[in-house]
C-alpha cells in the first residue's frame, strides 16, 4: 500500500517516499504536534497477513523500543492504518554502511570509531537481554555527523538472562527452536547456521566479519551459492586481513580473528569487552601521533632501560617455550565430482588424479578425478568388487582387496593404471593391507601384522605391532607407522608411532577430556608431518589433524579440528604436494521403498521415512526401524502412527528383530553386543558380548546369533530361557544365522558365494543356494514363508526362495536403483508383512572435495 504526501496518520503528515526498509516501505513524516520530522516504515496490508511478517515487524517495533541508545534507531510509536501497521521512528540523514562499503575498504581509524560505536549499541542491547541475530551492513547506519546507528531488530531474541541464552528462554521471536537457521548468509555465527540457540556472542561474530569487510572491502565469508558460504563459515577461516591491506595493524588483525573464532567461549566474553578492545587500539593510534617529554636523571634511565630489556627477554624466552604452537587453517573447501554416485572405502591421490570406490558393499568399482574437478571416469578392472588399499608412489598402479560384504578373507591385487591385466599378490587371504612408498605390503591376518615384498613373497612378521590386532598406516616418506589403537586399561583411544620394521612403538596422543571418544581412519599428510583422522561426534564424521611437531619442553601437541560440519566428511587423503585434504563429503538422507511385483515399481513405504532395516511384528500391526543416518531405534505402527523411541545416543543400532509375541526388540550395536529392550522403551538389556546380527526362533525361546571365531566366524544360538548361549555343530564358517523355521537356520559361508541350511534334527549342515556374485544381504519373512537376499556384483539384484523348499525366484533388479548402503547393516534389505521387498534409496549426496590448508 503507498502512501501519498499528504496522508495523515494520526498526528503524523506523510511528506514523501524515502524507500524500502527492511520488512516495509519507509516515508518522511511530519510530526504536528512535536513539530519535527519523523520515519515511519509501513507494512504493507498485503503482507500483514502474513503471521510471521506481523511478528517480526512487531517484534522490531518492541526491541528497539526497549533500548534507549545513541547507537540504536529510536523508536517512538506503533500504530495501524487501514489495517497496514506502521512505525515511527527518529528521521536518520546519511547512508547505510553498506552504501559506504560500495565505494571500497573504509580508513582503518574509521573503522575502528565504527566498531566502537556498534560494540556500545550491542551492549545497551545485550544488557536488556536483547540479541540482534541479524547485524550486517545494511542494518547499520551511518549519519551525516558519523554516528552509527543500529537499525531492524526484526529476527532479535529477547530473554530475561542477558549474555548467555538458553533454549528454552522466552522469547519475542516465536518458531525460532534449535534446528531453525535465522540470519543472513555471510554475516551468521557458526551456532546460527547449524539453527543452535544464538545468544549475544552471535552479533560479535557478525560484527567481526563486518570489521572485516570495513578493513579489507571483500566479504570474510562469500562463496558461489549459500550452501557454500554456510560451509565456509563453519570450516574455513578468510585470509588475515594484513594480506588484503597491509597497512592493518596486527592488534586490530587480532581483534577481528577473536570475532570470527568459530567457537563462541574463544569470542570476546561480551560486547563491553569488544568496545574496550576497539578504545584501546584507538587510544594507541592516538598515543602514536602524540609527543612524550619527561625528564630523568640519565643514571636512572640506563638502570629503567636495563630493566626492562631483561624483563622483555624472560617474557619472550617464557613464552616462546609455552606457547602453543600455530594451527592449521582450512582456506577453502572446493568440490570435484557432481556425478551422484555412492562413495565409500580408502582414497588415493596423485600429483593429478583422485582414486576412490564408487557402488554399494558387493559391487564397488574404482573411480577417479581430476585433482582439480571435473567428469569422473572409471578404471576397469577384472578384479570382483575391488577396495582401494594402497598407491604405487610414481602413481602406476593402485593396490586392491576383493572381498565380500564382512572382510575377512579378503585377496590382494595390483591394478594398472590407466589401463592394465590386474595381478594378484601373494597367496595369503588379509583383513587389510597397505603399501610402503617403495612398493613393499604391509598386510593385516587375525596371526597378526606383516610386511612383505611387492609381489606378497617373503612375509614377516611385525611382533611389536601384531599384539594390537590392528592396521597401521605407513608415512609418504616410509620411515614411520602409525595408527588408532584403545588402551587397553582405559578402554579409550590413543594413537601410536613406530618405526617402519614395528619397533619402538610410542604414543603420540591419546583420549582426554575435550576430545571426541570416537575416531578411526588414520591417513597422513603428504609430507609425513600431520596425522589426519576423523571423529563422529553429533551424527557426523570430521576431520582433525594431529601435528607430530612437539614444543621445546617435549610437551605434545592437541589435535585440532579441521572441519566443523554441517557436512560430514568420510574417507580422506593428503595431497603429494601436501597443501591438500581430499575427501568424501556427504549429506546422508535415505527414503524407504517397497518393491510393488504388479507395477514392477519402488514405491515409497511409511511416507518415504529415511530409515533402513525395519522390522515387522508375526501380526504385521507394529514396526520397529533405525532411523538414518542417526541409527537410533524407534518403533511405530505400522501406519506410521504412535512413534516411540526405544534407543538413544551414544548407542549406534546395527541390526534389530522384534520378537514373535511383539513385545521386545533384539539388536547388536556397533561395538558388537547384544541387546533386547521392551516395545514400550524403557532400559536396555545386555544379553551377548562379541555378536551381531539377533534374530529370533518361531517360539521366541532362542535368538540366534553370528561371532568372531579366530580366522572366521560362526553361528551361536542364546536361550533365552537360563541365559546360556551355545555354537552351531559345525558352523565354523558360517554367518548372518536366520531362523527359517523352529528346526532350521540358513547362513552363508564366510566368502559369501553360497547359502547353507542347518537342521537342528539330523544336526547337520546342507548346501541351499549358490552363486557366482557376492550375496550381500538377507533375511526371512515375518510369516517365515521367504527368504529373501540380494547379490552385488554388476548387475546386483533381489531374489526369494519359498520355505521351507523350492528355487531361486528373481525379484526385483537393483542396478539402477540406489540402494543406501548404510554403515554396520550394508546395503538395505528387508521384508514386509506383505512379503514384498522393503529397500531404502540414497537420496544424500556424496561427492569429492578438495579441502585446501594452510599448514604453520
Amino acid at each position: 500500500m503507498a502512501l501519498n504526501p499528504g496522508t495523515k496518520l494520526g498526528q503524523y503528515e506523510i511528506i514523501a517516499p524515502l524507500g524500502a526498509g527492511g520488512m516495509g516501505e519507509v516515508y518522511r513524516a511530519r510530526d504536528a504536534q512535536l513539530g519535527r520530522d519523523v520515519a515511519i516504515k509501513v507494512l504493507p496490508s498485503a503482507l500483514a497477513t502474513d503471521p510471521d511478517r506481523l511478528r517480526r515487524f512487531e517484534q522490531e517495533a518492541r526491541a528497539a523500543a526497549a533500548l534507549n541508545h545513541p547507537n540504536i534507531l529510536a523508536v517512538y510509536q506503533m500504530g495501524t492504518h487501514e489495517g497496514a501497521p506502521y512505525l515511527v521512528s527518529e528521521l536518520l540523514e546519511g547512508s547505510t554502511l553498506r552504501e559506504q562499503l560500495l565505494r571500497g575498504p573504509v580508513p582503518v581509524r574509521k573503522a575502528v570509531d565504527y566498531g566502537i560505536q556498534t560494540a556500545r549499541g550491542l551492549a545497551a542491547a545485550h544488557e536488556k537481554g536483547i540479541v540482534h541475530r541479524d547485524l550486517k551492513p545494511e542494518n547499520l547506519f551511518v549519519t551525516k555527523d558519523g554516528r552509527i546507528k543500529i537499525l531492524d531488530f526484526g529476527l532479535a531474541r529477547l530473554t530475561n538472562h542477558p549474555q548467555v541464552l538458553e533454549e528454552g528462554s522466552p522469547t519475542l521471536t516465536q518458531g525460532t527452536e534449535a534446528g531453525v537457521v535465522l540470519g543472513t548468509v555471510g554475516y551468521m555465527s557458526p551456532e546460527q547456521v547449524r539453527g543452535q540457540p544464538a545468544d549475544a556472542r552471535a552479533d560479535l561474530f557478525a560484527l567481526g566479519a563486518i570489521l572485516y569487510e570495513m578493513l579489507t572491502g571483500k566479504r570474510a565469508f562469500h562463496k558461489p551459492t549459500a550452501p557454500e558460504t554456510m560451509s565456509a563459515i563453519l570450516n574455513e577461516d578468510p585470509p588475515a586481513t594484513s594480506q588484503i591491506v597491509p597497512s592493518v595493524p596486527p592488534a586490530m588483525q587480532r581483534v577481528v580473528q577473536r570475532c570470527l573464532e568459530k567457537n563462541p567461549e574463544q569470542r570476546f566474553h561480551s560486547a563491553s569487552d569488544l568496545a574496550f578492545a576497539l578504545e584501546a587500539l584507538s587510544d594507541a593510534g592516538s598515543a602514536a601521533t602524540g609527543t612524550f617529554a619527561v625528564s630523568r636523571p640519565r643514571s636512572s634511565w640506563k638502570w629503567l632501560a636495563a630493566a626492562v630489556i631483561a624483563l622483555a627477554v624472560i617474557a619472550a624466552v617464557t613464552f616462546w617455550l609455552t606457547r602453543t604452537p600455530p594451527s592449521p587453517v582450512v582456506e577453502s573447501i572446493v568440490q570435484l565430482t557432481n556425478d551422484a554416485q555412492t562413495k565409500t572405502g580408502t582414497m588415493e591421490a596423485d600429483a593429478s588424479r583422485v582414486y576412490f570406490d564408487e557402488g554399494t558393499e558387493g559391487s564397488f568399482r574404482i573411480a577417479q578425478v581430476s585433482v582439480n574437478g571435473g567428469q569422473t571416469g572409471e578404471i576397469s578392472t577384472s578384479v570382483l568388487n575391488p577396495i582401494i588399499a594402497g598407491l604405487t608412489a610414481d602413481g602406476s598402479s593402485l593396490l586392491a582387496l576383493s572381498g565380500g560384504f564382512i572382510p575377512e578373507h579378503e585377496t590382494m591385487w595390483l591394478v594398472p593404471l590407466p589401463v592394465g591385466q590386474a595381478r594378484r599378490l601373494g597367496d595369503t587371504d588379509v583383513l587389510n593391507a597397505r603399501m610402503f612408498p617403495d612398493g613393499r605390503l604391509l598386510y593385516l591376518t587375525r596371526a597378526g601384522v606383516f610386511t612383505a615384498s611387492k609381489d606378497g613373497s617373503n612375509p614377516r612378521k611385525l611382533e611389536e605391532l601384531s599384539k594390537y590386532q590392528d592396521m597401521p598406516r605407513p608415512s609418504p616418506d616410509g620411515k614411520r607407522l602409525a595408527e588408532i589403537v584403545d588402551d587397553e586399561k582405559t578402554k579409550n583411544w590413543m594413537i601410536e608411532e613406530a618405526r617402519a620394521d614395528g619397533t619402538g612403538m610410542h604414543p603420540l596422543v591419546q583420549w582426554r577430556e575435550g576430545l571426541p571418544a570416537r575416531i578411526c581412519c588414520l591417513r597422513w599428510s603428504g609430507d609425513s608431518r600431520y596425522l589426519l583422522f576423523r571423529s563422529y561426534t553429533e551424527g557426523r564424521w570430521d576431520l582433525w589433524a594431529l601435528s607430530r611437531q612437539k614444543s621445546f619442553l617435549g610437551r605434545a601437541p592437541d589435535p585440532v579440528r579441521l572441519t566443523n560440519g554441517p557436512m560430514s566428511f568420510t574417507s580422506c587423503v593428503g595431497s603429494r604436494d601436501s597443501k591438500q585434504v581430499f575427501a568424501v563429503g556427504e549429506l546422508l538422507r535415505g527414503e524407504l521403498h517397497h518393491y510393488d511385483e504388479k507395477s514392477h515399481q519402488f514405491i515409497p513405504f511409511l511416507g518415504g521415512i529415511s530409515a533402513v532395516d525395519p522390522t515387522f511384528s508375526q501380526d504385521g500391526k507394529w514396526v520397529a526401524y533405525q532411523l538414518y543416518p542417526e541409527h537410533t531405534l524407534w518403533r511405530s505402527r505400522s501406519d506410521g502412527t504412535e512413534r516411540l523411541q526405544l534407543t538413544y545416543p551414544p548407542t549406534a543400532v546395527g541390526f534389530a528383530r522384534i520378537s514373535p509375541d511383539g513385545t521386545k526388540v533384539a539388536f547388536s550395536d556397533n561395538s558388537a553386543k547384544v541387546f533386547v529392550v521392551s516395545m514400550n522403551g524403557g532400559s536396555l538389556q545386555k544379553l551377548a558380548d562379541s555378536a551381531v546380527a539377533p534374530d529370533w526362533s518361531p517360539d521366541g525361546n532362542l535368538l540366534a546369533i553370528t561371532s568372531p571365531s579366530g580366522d572366521f566366524f560362526k553361528s551361536r544360538v542364546i536361550d533365552l530361557r537360563d541365559g546360556s548361549v551355545s555354537d552351531v555343530p559345525d558352523s565354523q564358517g558360517t554367518l548372518g544365522p536366520w531362523f527359517a523355521s523352529q528346526e532350521t537356520l540358513i547362513a552363508t559361508r564366510n566368502d559369501q558365494s553360497k547359502f547353507v541350511r542347518y537342521d537342528f534334527k539330523t544336526r547337520k549342515w546342507s548346501d541351499l543356494v549358490a552363486s557366482p556374485e557376492k550375496f550381500v544381504n538377507w533375511e526371512t519373512s515375518p510369516d517365515f514363508k521367504y527368504f529373501i537376499y540380494s547379490t552385488g556384483g554388476n548387475n546386483p539384484t533381489a531374489f526369494r526362495i519359498r520355505l521351507p523348499d523350492g528355487k531361486p525366484e528373481t525379484l526385483a533388479s537393483l542396478k539402477d536403483f540406489r540402494v543406501l548402503d548404510a554403515e554396520d547393516t550394508g546395503p538395505s534389505l528387508s521384508v514386509a508383512p506383505d512379503d514384498s521387498i522393503l529397500v531404502t534409496r540414497d537420496i544424500g549426496t556424496q561427492e569429492v572435495y578438495a579441502i585446501s590448508v594452510k599448514w604453520p
